[in-house]
């Protein structure tokens, strides 16, 4: 009896674990339920500084719909040389998972003090007028899936964010920020001949500037991220004004691509 009573129960587990092996769906279990946001910084650039450092304390987002108010993503803690961020080069200010759902708003929390501009030999602090306390609010609109990761183009324009008062010597931090989901982007990319022009590099979309950057001053290579799908045209200034300008138009940009223009060469 007692050996009849021990096979039916190893009949039992061997039908369970048949069962539970059965229902396995091949999931291995490392699916979370949250999304990734990942928030990169780059600049268009500016002719007039030489440095413009920006001394970022933290970065928050906020969900649509909820209570909780701000979601802190990062503290870097750190200052940031916007110039470096030219040509493709990027900062990553933050990444960190949350629960999916709309994101409507992001926000840069800047230091009260240590923001300079550097011009020539010459260091000046950069004030910033107003919201060190409040943040930089960008409306974003970002949709966090499961799993997925949404990567965030910032555009700090230098060129519009630094302004000098009048002639006091002084310098204002005003940012102007541009926000952009990376999956509905493209790139331009080429090379300026001769590297001796010292190019920048626009492209225009209409009568507005979209993105820009300087070419650089070893090889001529220039690259353009963050552009939205269309069609733009590249203008192309020489910071050496013993060269001429030069426009390329007709350029189009394809969502998830880079297109190359080869190379662009400028008369004297």
């Amino acid at each position: 009896m007692l050996l009849q009573k021990i096979s039916s129960w190893t009949t039992l587990l061997l039908v369970f674990s048949i069962i539970v092996i059965g229902c396995d769906d091949g999931s291995t279990g490392t699916e979370s339920g949250t999304g990734t946001m990942e928030i990169r910084m780059y600049d268009a650039p500016i002719d007039s500084a030489d440095e413009v450092n920006v001394f970022i304390e933290r970065v928050e987002v906020n969900e649509e719909g909820t209570e909780g108010g701000w979601e802190v993503i990062s503290e870097p803690q750190q200052s940031y040389d916007l110039l470096e961020l030219t040509n493709g080069a990027f900062e990553v200010l933050g990444e960190e998972e949350l629960e999916p759902g709309i994101y409507k708003q992001i926000r840069l929390i800047l230091s009260q003090d240590g923001h300079s501009v550097v011009v020539g030999d010459n260091v000046y602090d950069l004030k910033v007028p107003s919201g060190p306390q409040t943040g930089i609010k960008l409306n974003v609109d970002a949709e966090i899936e499961p799993d997925i990761t949404y990567v965030l183009l910032l555009d700090f324009d230098a060129s519009r964010s630094v302004v000098k008062a009048g002639q006091s010597g002084m310098y204002l931090l005003k940012p102007v920020i541009k926000a952009t989901n990376e999956a509905i982007t493209g790139n331009i990319a080429g090379t300026v001949s001769p590297v001796e022009a010292k190019p920048v590099v626009y492209a225009i979309a209409g009568s507005d500037t979209l993105g820009s950057t300087v070419a650089d001053t070893t090889s001529g290579d220039f690259k353009i991220i963050g552009l939205e799908a269309g069609t733009y045209t590249l203008a192309v200034n020489p910071r050496d004004t013993t060269y001429a300008d030069k426009h390329v138009p007709d350029v189009t940009v394809t969502v998830g691509e880079t297109s190359n223009v080869g190379t662009i060469e400028v008369n004297q």
